[in-house]
Parts: structure tokens; C-alpha cells; sequence
């Protein structure tokens, strides 16, 4: 196919993982090293089965690991867009527009993280299994965390909004694309099974793959609706 020209499904997919794979691996590396402190206090925390660990190591952590998050969603929306910018400017400039705004979404997800880690070990150390009453209630509430973050980290990259707008933004785009942002959701979920499941030998695809592919992905396959909802390429062209 034309790589000159702007593909779509499938080809688009391929056009662009080759051209911007390079710039996303070396943001997810960046990214791994946002939230190596988030990734350690909660394993302290867990080691040592402290809440009063746990929440503080998570708020600080997830503090940490916001603006990098923020840096990585910003130059996934770049590639999907097509920003000719280069790599490092970009994720400079992302830095420097985002970093404030992501701090307190950062420091939400490091203790919703910390949290849930906490919990899906005390499941483990229960003596009796929980009930499937409980692990659906788990895994339901985990799927709306992955879709509001799938919708919301994007907005507060590219938009200067309060976060109470985006969160209605985020609700009205759930309730126009319900069956597509669900799919996107399971798909996050499954990733995080898998990577959870098979832990440690997962833990070597961090360095590949690590969160920029899901990243990619979920986006991918809705940038033209978010395209639609919220006018991206006008806006920014």
C-alpha cells in the first residue's frame, strides 16, 4: 500500500505502527520509568500487607506517574492524527502543557491501582475462595475505571477543560458508543488478565510492548469516533 497517503482499517493500522513504533517505544520506556515508583511502593505495601503504606506509596506514586502517562497518550494522539512534530519535541511540549493537569488523575489512578492490587491479594491469601458475586463485582468496577481512563486521559491532553467536563464527556461518548467503548474496555481487561495471569514471564514484554500497544490500540479504534465527538482534526489542523 501508499505509505505517502493516509490509509484506513487494517492498512491504517500497519501504516501506522511503521511509522511511529520507534517514537512509541522509546515514550513507553519513559513511561515504565514514571511508574516504576508507583510500581514499587505498592509492592512494599503488598509485601508487608500495610494500608497505611499502600495509600500514601500509591498517591505519590500515581503523582509520579501522571505526566508521564499524559506524555504517552499525547504522542499516541499525535501519530493517530499525523502531528509532523518530532518525537522529542513533542513529548517536551507535552511535558510542559500537561504535567500540572495530570497530577491529581495520576495520583486517582496510583490509589485506584494500589487498591485493587491490594485487594486481588487478599483474595489470594483468603482462606475460603471469594464468590463469583465478588469477582464480577471486581472485575466490573476494574472495566469502568479502563474505559473512563480510555476517554479521559486523551481529553485532558488535548483540551484545557475542568475535570467535572470531562467527566460528562466521558459519560454522553459511553452512552453514543456504548457497544464500542465495552469492546475496547473488555479488550483493556483481557490484556491486564493475561499480563496478570502469567506474571513474571509478562513481565518481559514491559520493555516491547508495555503499555504503549493496548494504549495504541484502544485508541485506534476509537479516534474516529472521538474524531467525531470532539472535531480532533479540525481543531488541531
Amino acid at each position: 500500500f501508499d505509505e505517502t497517503k493516509r490509509q484506513t482499517g487494517f492498512y491504517r493500522y500497519r501504516q501506522l505502527l511503521s511509522a511511529r513504533f520507534g517514537r512509541w517505544w522509546k515514550t513507553n520506556l519513559l513511561t515504565l520509568a514514571g511508574f516504576a515508583p508507583l510500581a514499587a511502593g505498592v509492592f512494599y505495601a503488598v509485601a508487608s500487607t500495610s494500608v497505611l503504606v499502600l495509600l500514601p506509596a500509591s498517591l505519590l506514586g500515581g503523582m509520579i506517574a501522571g505526566p508521564f502517562l499524559a506524555g504517552m497518550y499525547d504522542a499516541i494522539l499525535r501519530g493517530l492524527r499525523d502531528d509532523p512534530l518530532p518525537w522529542w519535541e513533542g513529548y517536551q511540549r507535552a511535558w510542559k502543557q500537561n504535567w500540572k493537569s495530570s497530577l491529581i488523575p495520576g495520583a486517582l489512578l496510583g490509589l485506584i491501582l494500589g487498591t485493587y492490587t491490594f485487594t486481588a491479594m487478599l483474595f489470594w491469601w483468603a482462606e475460603r475462595a471469594p464468590s463469583l458475586g465478588t469477582v464480577t463485582l471486581y472485575l466490573f468496577a476494574l472495566l469502568a475505571v479502563l474505559i473512563v481512563n480510555t476517554l479521559y486521559w486523551p481529553q485532558l491532553v488535548l483540551f484545557r477543560q475542568k475535570a467535572s467536563v470531562r467527566l460528562r464527556n466521558c459519560l454522553l461518548f459511553c452512552i453514543k458508543y456504548f457497544w464500542r467503548i465495552l469492546g475496547v474496555g473488555v479488550l483493556q481487561l483481557a490484556c491486564l488478565a493475561v499480563f496478570v495471569l502469567f506474571a513474571p514471564w509478562t513481565l518481559l514484554l514491559l520493555p516491547v510492548l508495555g503499555v504503549w500497544y493496548i494504549l495504541f490500540l484502544s485508541q485506534f479504534l476509537i479516534y474516529p469516533q472521538m474524531d467525531a465527538a470532539f472535531q480532533i482534526e479540525e481543531l488541531f489542523y
